[in-house]
């Protein structure tokens, strides 16, 4: 990752951080730090790269609690927002890949308040 990769991956990092006044055992920076290896499959598909399914599978077994889940959907869109060129389809297939289910879209208009 160049330069601007990582300076834009710090910011994400500090917004997430902010925004995530929600309770529960979810961070943003850890969210998106266990995601990192997404991006590149987020922006050009291909083969899901092995860390990224691990990233996804720690997120679901992490959000226990409806606050954890929402906590997480609330950083998902933050996430989601802060990367220009995303292929949100991609993100929102990602889970069912990696044999997971998580009980909301991957999508910035997912309303979070309604996860359980």
């Amino acid at each position: 990752m160049g330069g601007s990769g990582v300076m834009k991956v710090a910011c994400v990092l500090v917004i997430c951080m902010v925004v995530a006044g929600v309770e529960g055992s979810i961070s943003c920076g850890k969210l998106a730090t266990e995601l990192s290896p997404c991006l590149d499959y987020f922006k050009k598909g291909g083969a899901v790269p092995p860390g990224c399914c691990s990233g996804i599978k720690a997120l679901s077994s992490a959000a226990k609690t409806t606050a954890d889940r929402q906590a997480a959907c609330t950083c998902l869109k933050t996430l989601s927002k802060s990367y220009s060129g995303l292929n949100l389809g991609l993100a929102s297939g990602l889970p069912g890949k990696c044999g997971v289910s998580i009980p909301y879209k991957i999508s910035p208009s997912t309303d979070c308040s309604k996860v359980t």
